[in-house]
């Protein structure tokens, strides 16, 4: 098995970051202990202490990768077609990446945890990777006169309380449709409040 493998030959920090991702992904983040992490490695609770400084700083990490992975498909967006269309293009890519990974989403932006980005400083600063194309998508929006003058930030931490409300209630059981038709539900709601924000 190739993970096998990869876990014996690896560098213990990152065996030790892959087994941590496993078990979130599989129990969520309660199941996250340094315990059960250098269990599943094959080491001693306190060599994952020699990489991590405790459990909020293992969770944190697997949060900030999270956030690279998402940064990274982000930056993949083809810029093409109309503002709405790529718009609609990162919707679905967040959407995916929740669907995908959706104990790692709720820890990434339900989990209240130190150092993660706040608003608005971290976010009108641009230190938010995963929110900063979407701004400048509006931004441009308002400047073309496709979207009313706003504060681009407001709107944009707007839309992301609005796809992460309904992630969480889809994810919470709350929603009783298909994936197909939720990803249909997120995109309504989402052409809907981009029409309310329309000149």
């Amino acid at each position: 098995m190739v993970y096998t493998v990869y876990m014996t030959t690896a560098p213990t920090v990152q065996r030790i970051a892959t087994a941590a991702r496993r078990l979130l992904d599989k129990e969520g983040a309660d199941a996250v202990t340094m315990r059960r992490v250098a269990s599943a490695v094959g080491i001693t609770p306190m060599a994952v202490y020699r990489h991590y400084p405790n459990r909020a700083g293992l969770l944190n990490a697997l949060a900030d990768a999270g956030f690279d992975e998402l940064a990274a498909r982000l930056a993949e967006v083809r810029s093409v077609g109309d503002l709405e269309k790529r718009l609609t293009n990162i919707l679905n890519i967040y959407l995916e990446h929740a669907l995908q990974n959706p104990r790692l989403f709720e820890l990434m932006f339900m989990t209240r945890r130190e150092g993660a980005r706040r608003y608005p400083q971290d976010f009108k600063a641009g230190r938010s990777p995963t929110a900063n194309p979407m701004a400048e998508l509006i931004r441009e929006g308002m400047a073309t006169g496709y979207f009313r003058k706003d504060d681009a930030w407001e709107i944009i931490f707007e839309m992301g309380a609005l796809l992460q409300g309904l992630v969480m209630l889809y994810l919470g059981g709350r929603m009783a449709v298909s994936p197909a038709r939720f990803r249909a539900f997120c995109h309504r709601s989402f052409r809907r409040y981009l029409h309310g924000i329309r000149n």
